[in-house]
């Protein structure tokens, strides 16, 4: 079993930054993992991924503002985001998928003021 714990989300003005962290927990193997959101009256739509070795894939909404990395000696992976924007508002999840299991955290709430 795998648990994952979110942390880092916050109320930010446009054009600021914040640090998301996601540390799993549990049987940890070799995984990728990723980062999604979730606005209101909307669908949950991945953010970014990275793989195990480190290759990664954004949402074109979030390229060059988002950088995901992870630490696997931590069994943690973060999500970078500047330059923020109002609509980067929603409740961001971590996810971690292995053995073609998925594992979702919580979420964490990121709001976005103009």
């Amino acid at each position: 079993q795998v648990q994952l714990m979110e942390s880092g989300g916050d109320l930010v003005q446009a054009g600021g930054s914040l640090r998301l962290s996601c540390a799993a927990s549990g049987t940890i193997l070799i995984n990728d993992m990723g980062w999604y959101r979730q606005a209101p009256g909307k669908q949950r739509e991945s953010v970014a991924t990275i793989t195990y070795g480190g290759s990664t894939n954004y949402a074109e909404s979030v390229q060059g503002r988002f950088t995901i990395s992870r630490n696997n000696a931590k069994n943690t992976a973060y999500l970078q985001m500047n330059i923020l924007k109002p609509e980067d508002t929603g409740v961001y999840y971590c996810k971690l998928r292995q053995r073609s299991i998925d594992y979702w955290g919580q979420g964490t709430q990121v709001t976005v003021s103009s």
